[in-house]
């Protein structure tokens, strides 16, 4: 196993002090690629606009919500009073996901700005660049998060609130001020806040969890480490110079190749899961067949000859993968195409 000595937090190394991360945060690695950083002396609206906007991770905010809206509209039939009732619900519902998931993109970037300055994937965000004060960017969290719980609890329920609430201090403060740092399979173990939007979808129409639910739940959660680890791949040298204990910097990029083929051939059954708990007909099955097994072959050939470039396509189809997933649960319900016979 490499040595761990550079993999200490960012208080504990003394090349990594405040003034060292100022410095890395004002002047970027010359000719290193990555995004262009945003301009530090931002002075027009469209400007200061955009940079806060990136604050929110409107990229990863869109599929956290779409989880979690697939899941409200798989969970309306289940509902004997119909959908049209349950409109605003909907409605409010997303709005209030989407100001949650926002939120706690702010709160990780504030967290994460000391290391955001010294890895090329991220040195570009809007507060190592200062296009955003870390005050204006608590701010904003504190408005966006605020709002969350007001939409939910007036217009959703309070049990939505509270689970959106938990997966909000999940990901913004159990995961990234503790688990990323403790562990190599913190990706794992917060997997859950990432998976919780599929919660709270099914909670807003039905107002609680069962095996409806925590089926659509695990599977962005056993997708997670799959989706994750190959771009942890890519960019190793990243994580390696901001001392993150990433899986492939503890145990080597041959074992995290295993890791995640492992987590692609299990989330195949967890992907039919939702047949079985009767969410999901023969349409969502076949479809779920097909995805799950391109991509455990695509997990193969990576683990048997992966380079980097390898590693970003992986992850890129990930996305797709959980995308194209959950469109054909939305298509299924609204088809209502019969369920596969199961024993009982």
């Amino acid at each position: 196993m490499p040595n761990r000595g550079h993999l200490q937090p960012i208080h504990a190394r003394p090349d990594l002090t405040r003034p060292a991360l100022a410095a890395a945060r004002a002047q970027p690695l010359a000719g290193a690629a990555g995004p262009a950083p945003l301009s530090a002396n931002v002075t027009g609206a469209t400007q200061r606009w955009r940079a806060y906007v990136a604050l929110c991770k409107p990229r990863v905010v869109a599929l956290v919500v779409f989880t979690a809206l697939v899941s409200m509209c798989v969970a309306l039939p289940e509902q004997p009073a119909g959908i049209l009732p349950l409109w605003p619900t909907l409605i409010a519902g997303t709005l209030g996901v989407t100001l949650a998931a926002a939120a706690a993109a702010v709160l990780n970037q504030v967290a994460d700005r000391d290391i955001d300055a010294l890895m090329r994937r991220t040195r570009g965000r809007p507060l190592p660049t200062h296009a955003v004060g870390v005050p204006a960017a608590l701010a904003l969290a504190a408005v966006l998060g605020t709002a969350a719980m007001v939409v939910l609890v007036l217009w959703v329920n309070t049990a939505t609130a509270l689970l959106a609430l938990f997966a909000l201090i999940g990901y913004a403060v159990v995961y990234t001020r503790w688990l990323k740092w403790s562990t190599p399979q913190n990706i794992v173990l917060g997997g859950a806040a990432g998976a919780a939007p599929a919660l709270l979808g099914w909670t807003a129409i039905t107002g609680g969890i069962d095996a409806e639910a925590l089926s659509l739940f695990l599977i962005v959660f056993v997708w997670t480490p799959a989706h994750f680890w190959p771009l942890a791949i890519a960019r190793r040298s990243d994580y390696a110079a901001a001392g993150v204990p990433m899986l492939p910097l503890t145990h080597g990029i041959a074992h995290t190749r295993g890791r995640i083929l492992a987590y692609a051939v299990a989330l195949l059954p967890v992907s039919l899961m939702p047949c079985v708990a009767g969410t999901s007909g023969a349409l969502y099955a076949l479809g779920a067949l097909v995805l799950g097994t391109d991509f455990i072959r695509r997990a193969a050939a990576f683990a048997r000859r992966g380079g980097d470039p390898a590693a970003l396509l992986l992850f890129r189809f990930s996305i797709t993968y959980l995308t194209a997933l959950f469109a054909l649960l939305l298509l299924d319900a609204a088809l209502g195409v019969p369920g596969l016979p199961v024993p009982r």
